[in-house]
């Protein structure tokens, strides 16, 4: 298994996993030419295993507080802490740009997601009725306040 910076030579699998594992909400190739723009305040990263992708994630910094943009484990690979480990390099890689917290928001029906956060320590800060269209399904809008720059947790 091998972690790395997200390249644009990975477009193809990245919108062929969105696809997979967010059918009704993927992101296109153009949302993916648009996210490597955003370099360097957009930061992603994607796992490989064998030479497939096997998921990825992304931050924005934005200062004091950075967005978890998002984390995706291929189907095919989930239940190996993945996403642990990808949640572990993007806490780490915010406090090292200086953020103080890490924001994010996920599904209310994405059970797996909301338990890592919860083990993690994000706390809930409110919900966003309706927000994910289709399927009307709610927003959970969650914190983590991040050691200090240079803190081992």
């Amino acid at each position: 298994m091998t972690t790395r910076e997200l390249a644009w030579t990975d477009i193809p699998d990245l919108v062929r996993l969105e696809d997979e594992a967010f059918p009704d909400d993927a992101w296109s190739e153009a949302s993916w030419w648009a996210e490597l723009a955003g370099r360097p305040r957009r930061d992603y990263v994607v796992v490989t295993r064998e030479g497939e992708l096997a998921a990825y994630a992304g931050l924005d910094h934005g200062g004091q507080v950075a967005d978890l943009m998002t984390i995706t484990v291929a189907p095919a690979h989930r239940g190996a802490g993945l996403a642990h480990g990808l949640l572990d390099e993007l806490e780490a890689r915010a406090a090292g740009a200086g953020a103080e917290a890490l924001m994010l928001e996920v599904r209310a029906d994405n059970a797996a997601a909301r338990a890592l956060y919860d083990r993690r320590g994000y706390d809930v800060l409110n919900v966003r009725r309706g927000y994910y269209q289709p399927g009307n399904v709610d927003a959970v809008v969650m914190r983590k306040l991040l050691p200090s720059k240079g803190v081992q947790s």
